[in-house]
């Protein structure tokens, strides 16, 4: 588990977490784009944290990463044959410019 810098444009007590493996390319770039914007993120390996990928799965329906929980809330930051969603990613994290 990773806790990455503080957010300085959001509400400081909003909580983000990333279900994510070191293989997964779209987890890094999920990643790369919460540091990029400074978001404080906990990121969950779900390869080596017991019970994680179970977690997606009951929490989802799918066995599907990256998975953002933003403040509880289950959120898939990226849509299949899509890529990343950085603007409904922007929007949703109160990001200015994706």
């Amino acid at each position: 588990m990773r806790l990455s810098t503080r957010c300085r444009h959001l509400d400081v007590t909003m909580q983000v977490t990333v279900y994510s493996a070191f293989w997964c390319p779209d987890c890094r770039e999920a990643k790369r784009f919460l540091q990029q914007h400074n978001i404080a993120f906990k990121d969950i390996d779900i390869e080596s944290t017991p019970g994680a990928a179970d977690e997606v799965v009951k929490r989802t329906g799918k066995r599907a990463i990256p998975q953002f929980v933003i403040d509880g809330q289950w959120v898939q930051p990226y849509r299949q044959g899509e890529g990343f969603l950085y603007e409904e990613m922007a929007k949703r994290l109160g990001i200015k410019e994706p």
